[in-house]
């Protein structure tokens, strides 16, 4: 891997976790994303100029899940934990919360294959969530009981905060240090909201997310179709040709 990569922002550390993390299993089993991500990062600084350039509108307009104080609450946490850059577009304009709002809307948000009959008991980390909620009505109470602490902390909701106090707000739920009586808020972001977040930045645009391909392209991900065994191992640590015109499934379609 090239040492050479710029070093990106302080708040850019959201993101600079999700590549690392990138080739684990995603949270919800409707698809893989980021496949093939640690071998691609080398060609991140290569790329910066294209990432950088405006992202097209996104394919899917309009939520079918989040009410309005969701959406205003969303949009402000994915722009917090993706703001523009040389990088990137903001989240909003990523599609990142586009794609959060589709997944809790369909059959994952529902939840769709979950064992929901309890009895509610705690289990270990690889059982997952043991909560009678599906993954939507989670995201929703979790939501509610952010802005309630919000409210405490700072007298006013997580979307009228600074940027700064935003990306320190999100950093201290997600530490366990701040908490609300009825939602278990550190889980609710590490279990539900990050994983819905990495996904959003590398899933195939289709679903949403990743709008004109902007993370693939900033880590030299090629794309569709995912036949690369080789090219991992005669490109690593280089730019990949393919890299610079990522195809989705939309391509193919």
């Amino acid at each position: 891997m090239s040492d050479d990569i710029p070093t990106p922002p302080p708040r850019r550390n959201f993101l600079r976790q999700v590549i690392t993390v990138a080739g684990a299993a995603p949270f919800s089993s409707q698809f893989v994303a980021g496949a093939g991500v640690t071998a691609a990062v080398a060609a991140a600084s290569a790329h910066a100029a294209d990432a950088a350039t405006a992202a097209a509108p996104p394919p899917l307009i309009g939520y079918e899940c989040f009410s309005a104080d969701e959406s205003a609450f969303t949009e402000t946490m994915v722009n917090v934990m993706c703001p523009a850059d040389q990088y990137t577009p903001n989240g909003v304009d990523c599609g990142l919360a586009i794609f959060i709002d589709r997944q809790l809307a369909g059959a994952y948000g529902k939840g769709a294959g979950r064992y929901m009959h309890g009895p509610w008991q705690p289990g270990k980390p690889e059982l997952g969530l043991q909560l009678p909620m599906t993954p939507e009505q989670f995201f929703k109470a979790g939501v509610e009981a952010a802005n309630r602490q919000c409210q405490k902390k700072f007298n006013k909701t997580f979307d009228q905060l600074t940027p700064a106090d935003a990306d320190a707000f999100l950093n201290s739920i997600a530490g366990g240090k701040v908490t609300d009586d009825d939602v278990p808020l550190a889980s609710w972001f590490n279990d539900l909201i990050y994983p819905l977040f990495s996904q959003a930045c590398f899933a195939d645009p289709l679903y949403g997310g990743n709008n004109n391909k902007v993370f693939w392209k900033m880590v030299g991900y090629p794309g569709l179709p995912a036949t690369h065994t080789l090219d991992m191992v005669n490109f690593r640590g280089k730019p990949f040709p393919g890299a610079k015109d990522p195809k989705s499934i939309i391509d193919f379609s």
